[in-house]
């Protein structure tokens, strides 16, 4: 039995390393898998990021991510444009975070943030 697991094993991991050489990729994912950004926000400041890592990033709601690639298939947005507004959607998002962070840092702030959010679970 232990033999029999082993080899299996041995060969998914196989078939998954085939699997990244094959050309199964269309070449408009592999453009964005290689098209690099400088991102100077959030945890991805001082990294050079693929256009697809920023896309599938936790600062791109899915429904945006959706619409771009919708966009960038039907050839409606160039590779340089979803560049573009990843990183912008990526930059604005962080700076946002950052000033929540600044405004919570005093109480005041914080109890009015708490407030708010309260007030907007209530009208849902």
């Amino acid at each position: 039995i232990i033999a029999v697991k082993t080899s299996d094993k041995d060969t998914v991991s196989a078939a998954g390393e085939k699997d990244d050489d094959s050309p199964k990729e269309e070449p408009w994912e592999t453009a964005l898998k290689t098209t690099v950004v400088d991102m100077e926000a959030g945890e991805f400041r001082g990294h050079k990021v693929s256009v697809w890592d920023l896309l599938h990033s936790k600062y791109i709601p899915e429904e945006n991510r959706k619409e771009l690639l919708e966009l960038y298939q039907a050839g409606e947005l160039t590779l340089e444009q979803v560049k573009t507004v990843v990183s912008t959607i990526v930059t604005k998002a962080e700076a946002a975070r950052a000033e929540q962070l600044a405004n919570a840092s005093s109480p005041r702030a914080e109890s009015t943030v708490a407030e708010a959010e309260h007030t907007h679970l209530q009208e849902d």
